[in-house]
Order: structure tokens, then C-alpha cells, then sequence
């Protein structure tokens, strides 16, 4: 028999993991003293330890290894596992490889001495959302900043009265023919009524997402900030954007705007 350091010792793993193993059920020991709680292991069990040892380090966890060493599994119940395991592997090695390439390419412009971008971008997806809207369209843009507010007061006057349902205004943006055309509205789970359309937005996988602050006659910088970031990572824009704005004061001069720009996105084509 071998005491708990000993054995741990032989097998190269901690005390800690012993006992952890021992509380899961996994490598219980031979003996346990009654009396001084100190474990004991017979040296059959250096296998079963190995066994763990080897399982853990492909990445399986406590409880897919518990089931695997209860089952007995066979050689093709293994290879299904393993190759679940795999595809597992191959998508966190994609995770990874995106992530140090961002990290690259922030190193890189630091190196270069180019000042970073002030505004934060992260990927997400965006969930569908039912809007009561409102849609107008202008052929350009200062033209159309002036149309937004009264669009979102439009569909406010008529659906305000409903409790929560201004907490959500949200405009997405698109390209038309003739210019450039936006659904102006607020996440709303009523009833359609005369004065607004029920719109529904689509869920997207993917979007990228920054958030501006202050005077919204600015956004449109931290729109080509978000969009230089969406061309660095290897992707490209895949619908209209979207604005929501979490604050919105009532005079476009003020800097108190908070407002999340929202791109859905795919891989850029090579």
C-alpha cells in the first residue's frame, strides 16, 4: 500500500487532485483510516490513475471521464467521444487564433506608435427584435438625422402610454436606391396600431459592437472607427447596421448621448 504522497509521487499529480478524484468517485482509495482519515492506495491503481491522468489532459471533464470509466467504454465508443473532443479542440484553437491576432495587430499599432481607436469593440450576437416603427429614407445623411427624432416622437405618442415600451428605441439603417432609408422605432410586444408598422428585425450570429458617447453629430467617426476595426479582424458588414440608444437627450447638442452602434458581420471574402 502507499500512502497518499507517495502515491501521488508515483503518479505525478497533487495531493489536491487525489482527494478531489477520491470525492468525485473517480479513484477512491484502497483504504481509508477510520479513525485519521488518511488514505491508502494499492498500486493496481496506478493504472486507473493513468487512465485519469491520460483523459484529463485530452480535455475531458470529471463527470464524461466518470461516466467513460463506469461504462467501460470500447474502442468505437471512445473514437465518438474523441472525436467530439476534436472538433471541441479545433473550434477553441479558432477562438485562440482570432484572439492573438487581435492582440497582434493592437501590439503592432502600438509599435508603429498610431494612436488606438477611443472606442471599444467587441463581437456579439444580436437577438430578433419586434419593433413598432416608423420608416423614412432622405438622400443624405445631415437630412436625415433631422428626421429621426420626430420619427421616434411620432411612434412614442401613440405607444407611450404602455408601460416599458419607450425603454428600447432602436434605428437601423440600410442603403436605398435613392439614398439612405431607416426604421425608427422601440422594442415593443404589443398590438400593431394606425400610425407605426410592426417590424421585425432578424437575429444576426455575429455583429460587431462599439458604444459612442457625446454629441451624436459625431457618431459618424465612431462609425468609421468600428468599421476600420471590422476590416482589421478579417470581416466585413453583412446587413444594415443598427443604432440603440441606452441615452438619448432631447437636444442633439448634448453630450450626453450613450448610444450602441451594432454591425452584423461575416468573414470577409477572400
Amino acid at each position: 500500500m502507499h500512502s497518499i504522497g507517495a502515491f501521488a509521487q508515483i503518479g505525478q499529480v497533487t495531493h489536491r487532485m487525489l482527494r478531489h478524484w477520491d470525492q468525485a468517485g473517480l479513484l477512491v482509495p484502497a483504504h481509508t483510516d477510520p479513525f485519521t482519515g488518511y488514505r491508502s492506495y494499492d498500486s493496481e491503481q496506478l493504472e486507473r490513475l493513468h487512465r485519469i491522468v491520460a483523459l484529463r489532459q485530452l480535455g475531458f471533464g470529471i463527470e464524461e471521464i466518470a461516466s467513460m470509466l463506469a461504462d467501460g467504454l470500447d474502442a468505437e465508443q471512445l473514437a465518438v467521444m474523441l472525436q467530439r473532443r476534436r472538433a471541441e479542440v479545433e473550434e477553441e484553437h479558432r477562438t485562440a487564433a482570432a484572439r492573438l491576432a487581435d492582440v497582434e495587430r493592437r501590439l503592432h499599432l502600438i509599435e508603429r506608435q498610431r494612436p488606438m481607436s477611443n472606442i471599444e469593440v467587441i463581437k456579439k450576437p444580436l437577438p430578433s427584435v419586434q419593433l413598432a416603427a416608423r420608416q423614412i429614407s432622405a438622400s443624405e445623411q445631415p437630412e436625415l438625422i433631422n428626421l429621426v427624432g420626430p420619427a421616434f416622437d411620432a411612434v412614442a405618442e401613440i405607444i407611450g402610454k404602455v408601460g416599458g415600451a419607450l425603454e428600447t428605441p432602436i434605428a437601423v439603417y440600410s442603403a436605398g436606391e435613392d439614398g439612405i432609408e431607416a426604421i425608427i422605432g422601440y422594442a415593443y410586444s404589443g398590438q400593431a396600431e394606425e400610425g407605426f408598422e410592426m417590424i421585425t428585425l432578424p437575429a444576426q450570429d455575429e455583429a460587431f459592437v462599439g458604444v459612442h458617447l457625446g454629441e451624436i453629430q459625431g457618431i459618424g467617426n465612431s462609425w468609421q472607427a468600428l468599421h476600420e476595426e471590422i476590416i482589421a479582424r478579417g470581416y466585413e458588414p453583412s446587413g444594415p447596421c443598427r443604432e440603440f440608444y441606452l441615452r438619448a437627450p432631447e437636444s442633439v447638442q448634448s453630450q450626453d448621448f450613450v448610444v450602441e452602434l451594432q454591425q452584423p458581420v461575416r468573414v470577409a471574402k477572400a
